[in-house]
């Protein structure tokens, strides 16, 4: 394969980051270019001491700006769009998840057309299939049964049909007569060194006596490690650039799990951070249902006092459905078409993940706790 160059959105996020580290160790690559809203200091840091022959251009930009993409874009032959919102409590408006998620992926596949870029990797998630009840039972699901998310809520929404933007995009003419090829990746939910939401839910541990908080005790889920997500991004680009892999790939979507065992997110948090002193919450936690039902009726206060005044329930019925449910993915369906074989094993993701955690506990030493007398 010829000398190519490849652009990745929301490069200085949790998986952009890894898929940068990826892409530099890839045979005739010329140029990467890392394009986010804006880069943390250490970030840049990072990028700039990467060992590579490849050329890593850092751009600062907004996913809405039409400008920004299409200098972005030109004479690019592959691009990893990662950049997103992600958000299932209620926190950011739903305007901005919706134009960032879904309009902002509007707009790089028209500049993507406009600059001729023959190949378009979507970071999904596995949220666009569901749950759509805490009941559903879904055990090693698969691409055939053809899930969709039935939830109104901006992020599962905006990620559906932003997915559904980029597969219905396959196939599209190109300004220079060529033609686009596009797939989709669904990862599990995705853990690793640096995840944000691991650190939050860690210091907020922290702060609480090392006692981690009650966020999915009914769930079993298969997690999936941001090396191994990043490692599928990779073959993916490979994919769509070999003719005799490309066939199978172009318009298809991927659910990308790997083999950590299943466990609920409760186990999983423990399972990372117990060497470090963390430990559940053995305070009485109320049935399911009840749970869920009490979620509607804060939903339904929120919605009523909107009128007069913001209020955000800690709790949806979305996030409870989302956080309490049994639903694991094969992939199976990458291993086929891909090659995909997740490269870091469930030990070494925990002995990872764990050491960083502790990096976290040593930071934060003097937040933690203490009765006031």
């Amino acid at each position: 394969m010829p000398g190519w160059s490849c652009l990745v959105t929301g490069a200085g996020g949790f998986l952009g980051q890894r898929v940068i580290c990826m892409l530099i160790q890839e045979e005739e690559l010329q140029e990467i270019r890392a394009l986010d809203k804006v880069f943390r200091p250490e970030t840049r840091e990072e990028f700039a001491k990467l060992q590579t022959k490849a050329k890593v251009t850092v751009l600062e930009g907004d996913i809405l700006d039409a400008q920004c993409l299409r200098i972005a874009c030109q004479g690019i032959s592959v691009i990893i769009h990662t950049a997103a919102i992600i958000d299932v409590s209620g926190v950011i408006p739903r305007q901005t998840i919706m134009d960032i998620n879904l309009k902002g992926t509007q707009k790089l596949l028209e500049a993507c057309v406009q600059a001729s870029v023959p190949a378009f990797i979507y970071t999904s998630s596995v949220d666009v299939a569901g749950p759509n009840s805490y009941k559903e039972i879904v055990l090693n699901g698969h691409e055939q049964e053809q899930r969709e998310n039935k939830w109104s809520d901006p992020y599962p929404y905006s990620k559906k049909m932003a997915e559904k933007a980029v597969l219905a995009a396959n196939g599209r003419t190109l300004k220079d007569g060529g033609t686009l090829h596009t797939c989709s990746l669904r990862p599990m939910y995705i853990y690793g060194e640096k995840s944000p939401f691991i650190s939050i839910t860690m210091i907020r541990a922290l702060k609480n006596n090392g006692t981690l908080d009650v966020l999915g005790k009914f769930s079993i889920a298969n997690p999936v490690y941001v090396g191994n997500v990043a490692w599928a991004h990779i073959l993916a680009a490979r994919g769509l650039r070999d003719p005799k892999k490309s066939p199978n790939i172009r318009g298809q979507f991927y659910y990308i799990s790997d083999d950590t065992p299943h466990q609920s997110y409760d186990d999983l948090y423990y399972n990372l951070s117990k060497k470090w002193g963390f430990h559940h919450d053995s305070s009485w936690i109320p049935p399911l249902s009840l749970l869920y039902w009490l979620s509607f009726l804060l939903e339904a206060v929120s919605f009523l006092l909107r009128p007069i005044y913001n209020y955000r329930p800690p709790l949806n019925r979305h996030k409870i459905t989302l956080s309490n449910s049994v639903f694991t993915f094969s992939y199976k369906k990458a291993q086929r078409d891909l090659g995909y074989e997740p490269p870091v094993s469930w030990e070494e993701a925990r002995e990872k993940t764990s050491e960083w955690i502790g990096s976290l506990v040593e930071q934060h030493k003097g937040t933690l706790n203490t009765k006031t007398q």
